[in-house]
């Protein structure tokens, strides 16, 4: 059974037409709705998510999840932990998740979608 999209507020719908245009801008990205949120991937394979303030995705606050490294996560959750979160789901996996509002740093945000597109699309190596 699919899920209904979420319903977007005007701060939600902007915050997401900029993410859309980041992540557009990365070779190959392709936007799949899952979980009624707009998702974008690389290869078939999820870079990046968007979460609905008014969802368990989003907990209240407009924001991104993204495909990291769990040190780099890590590092920044410990140094602007009202900007960045560890999302459920995904976090165990070394995911970040990106508040989307007035504190954004758009330009930081854009290099953590581009480490992300480049880490979902690498190849496997075969042993």
């Amino acid at each position: 059974m699919a899920h209904p999209p979420k319903k977007q507020s005007q701060h939600s719908r902007s915050q997401l037409a900029r993410l859309r245009t980041l992540c557009r801008s990365l070779a190959d990205t392709t936007e799949v709705e899952a979980w009624g949120e707009p998702t974008f991937r690389v290869k078939g394979k999820m870079f990046a998510m968007f979460a609905s303030p008014d969802t368990h995705h989003g907990d209240g606050r407009t924001a991104v999840w993204i495909m990291a490294e769990a040190d780099e996560r890590d590092l920044l959750v410990r140094a602007a932990p009202a900007q960045y979160f560890v999302p459920p789901y995904q976090g165990k996996s070394g995911w970040i998740g990106v508040y989307l509002d007035e504190q954004t740093d758009w330009e930081e945000l854009d290099g953590l979608l581009r480490e992300g597109h480049r880490l979902r699309g690498l190849r496997k190596r075969r042993g």
